[in-house]
């Protein structure tokens, strides 16, 4: 059985059960994967506690201050992969790119494979992109300040971010609107973040935030979203990932 752990937020945890149900569409009940959602939504914040909104922001956690924010949010995710275990899951998947910043500690406490996110991202993109290619990133402050897939994606390519005033006006906007449940909104917010990396001549752009993809394709048929040019949608790469293990 697959364990998906979300809450991170809602929309993004119900967004990869859908994806997961309609990749893999039985004919009848029995031929759908197993898989139980824990939608944990009671995490603390995932960029404040990598102190992305203030001047304390250390990935080596420097300071009290931020080691505390990173414990209380590593146990809350420790505490949820453990009630996954329990329920039967034989591994875990976590439907937010920002959370796999504490991926290495949460493996660490966790006896149950974990999959990468940002990896399977990045494995994917060596199949379809040419070395040194340009790559956007649409994503957290956090996702791009803790470097959740420059670590991965930076020795053959090279990442191209929004600049900050489209960051905060455009990206982290259309983040809240979703979040909000005011998905058309943010469909239009998102667009000068788009438009910019396009420019920018990125061969890919990767929606580094689980929200993002709900922005871009919510008016459009799931055909659209898997057979995108540019977009790269990690929770539609993650679910693919996941069935590869469950059919093993």
């Amino acid at each position: 059985m697959i364990g998906i752990l979300g809450g991170m937020g809602t929309q993004a945890g119900l967004d990869f059960c859908n994806k997961l149900a309609i990749l893999y569409r039985g004919k009848i009940d029995q031929d759908y994967p197993l898989f139980v959602l824990y939608n944990k939504s009671n995490i603390p914040g995932r960029p404040e506690s990598i102190g992305v909104q203030t001047r304390n922001f250390s990935n080596k956690l420097l300071n009290k201050k931020s080691k505390k924010k990173y414990s209380l949010v590593l146990k809350s995710l420790i505490n949820g992969c453990q009630i996954l275990k329990k329920s039967g899951s034989k591994f875990i998947v976590i439907p937010c790119n920002t959370a796999h910043y504490w991926y290495n500690d949460l493996q660490k406490k966790i006896k149950l494979p974990i999959i990468n996110m940002p990896k399977e991202v990045y494995k994917h993109t060596i199949k379809k992109c040419k070395r040194n290619s340009s790559i956007g990133l649409l994503a957290t402050e956090g996702t791009i300040k803790t470097g959740v897939y420059k670590k991965f994606f930076n020795k053959k390519y090279d990442m191209i971010y929004p600049i900050n005033a489209i960051q905060k006006k455009s990206v982290n906007r259309a983040i809240q609107l979703v979040k909000m449940g005011n998905v058309k909104s943010a469909s239009k917010i998102i667009k000068p973040a788009i438009d910019y990396l396009i420019k920018k001549k990125c061969k890919k752009i990767i929606l580094g935030c689980t929200e993002l993809p709900i922005a871009i394709f919510a008016f459009k048929s799931f055909t659209n979203i898997k057979n995108s040019k540019i977009f790269l949608d990690p929770n539609l790469i993650l679910a693919n990932a996941a069935m590869k293990k469950y059919k093993r």
